[in-house]
């Protein structure tokens, strides 16, 4: 298929955990799925990208676990983890940055371009007596030296950490000593060195009945100690990661390659992001589609007018457009600085198979309303209340019925 059938183009966003696979388990429709999505010869029939919030592994190791888990060849550039975006923040890649998550997170961070990486454990060794709370972890008889470093510029928090409590003592430490953990704590010191965090998911799920922590719960601790400590709100410098979005931005980047690479010349002019949590998937995708639809107005009144380039993103409310902050837009709203044409728009579609099901509550439209404990705000501090942003353009029961309504929308057969 050299190019799109008929007058739509389309490309599809995949979420993983809860929409492709519970922890390691497979969910059943995933595979016919994306037999459907590939011809004779395994080619895709239209863009794929998966955008996960996952952040602890390499993309060739995601790839890889994706194509023996779906009979299909997944390239490392569709795969998109809560990181990917880091790669555009080059202001900060020269800075020495401390690096806190589980996995191969200091490979990680130099494949995203950082060159001075300093990991948790590498702090714990230059500092012995920092980290504490597990007596068994403590010095044994006399108490060793401090080698030292060099002061930390920046914190980038990649994923939620093995030892949650070695992680709090150690980023709190570098954050009221400005970077060197050899000065005294002071809460004079704000606001503190740069703070960069991928992945805000409260929960997300696996195998067991019940949803687990995620990232987003890590971050709501740090955020809370912080604020006991000092009495003053951690601050970001970029949250990345659905719903941020900045990372849909990096989404469409990526499916526009994998549309040239498929051959197509006409733009994609609708994106379809399937996931199952309606605070990161649905929230992040609506929020984007808001962002795309505000693009538009401002172009349209930016070629009305003669003026300015008709690209650019919107920073401002346009006639009455909802205003969106830089924590929404992820802290990066100038590292994605276009001349190309965007999407119209971007649907979300909600599975019944993963964070999410039919049996819940909808989200009051009044965020003032008393919340019951199945309508509480799982999103993060930063991002503001918005019940419309939750609710999705479809709900369907799994991946194989949301691919088969995509396709029915666009007018494509699927077989």
């Amino acid at each position: 298929m050299v190019s799109p059938q008929g007058p739509n183009s389309f490309g599809l966003l995949f979420d993983i955990d809860g929409v492709l696979v519970r922890g390691r388990t497979p969910i059943p429709a995933a595979k016919q799925c994306f037999r459907n999505l590939v011809d004779s010869s395994g080619k895709y029939k239209v863009p794929v990208v998966f955008v996960t919030n996952a952040g602890n592994c390499m993309r060739q190791a995601k790839a890889e676990h994706l194509s023996d888990m779906l009979d299909v060849e997944v390239s490392p550039d569709q795969v998109m983890l809560s990181h990917s975006p880091l790669r555009m923040f080059t202001k900060f890649h020269k800075m020495r940055v401390l690096v806190s998550g589980q996995g191969p997170v200091e490979e990680v961070a130099h494949n995203l371009g950082f060159q001075d990486v300093v990991t948790i454990d590498m702090l714990r060794e230059a500092y012995p007596v920092l980290d504490v709370v597990d007596h068994n972890r403590r010095p044994k008889d006399s108490v060793p030296p401090t080698k030292g470093l060099r002061p930390i510029d920046a914190v980038i928090l990649f994923g939620e950490p093995i030892r949650w409590e070695t992680n709090f003592q150690l980023i709190v430490d570098v954050l009221l000593t400005n970077g060197n953990p050899d000065n005294d704590w002071s809460s004079q010191r704000y606001p503190h060195i740069p703070v960069l965090a991928c992945n805000m998911d409260l929960l997300w799920m696996a195998e067991a009945k019940n949803p687990r922590f995620g990232h987003g719960m890590f971050l709501v601790c740090l955020e809370s100690l912080y604020k006991k400590i000092t009495g003053r709100e951690l601050k970001y410098e970029a949250l990345i990661g659905k719903p941020s979005v900045v990372t849909y931005n990096y989404a469409e980047l990526l499916v526009k390659q994998q549309a040239e690479s498929l051959g197509w010349t006409s733009p994609v002019k609708r994106l379809y992001a399937i996931g199952d949590n309606p605070m990161a998937d649905i929230y992040g995708a609506n929020l984007y589609n808001r962002y795309l639809q505000t693009s538009q107005r401002a172009k349209a009144q930016m070629q009305a007018k003669g003026g300015a380039h008709a690209s650019d993103p919107p920073a401002d409310s346009v006639d009455g457009v909802h205003q969106m902050t830089s924590t929404e837009l992820g802290g990066g709203s100038n590292v994605f600085e276009t001349s190309e044409e965007l999407p119209g728009g971007c649907s979300s579609i909600l599975v019944c198979t993963g964070v999410y099901s039919r049996d819940q509550q909808e989200l009051p439209s009044d965020p003032n309303q008393t919340v019951t404990e199945q309508r509480i705000f799982h999103g993060h501090r930063d991002f503001r209340f918005d019940p419309s942003l939750t609710q999705p353009s479809f709900v369907v029961e799994d991946v194989k019925e949301a691919v088969e309504l995509v396709f029915q929308q666009e007018g494509w057969p699927l077989e």
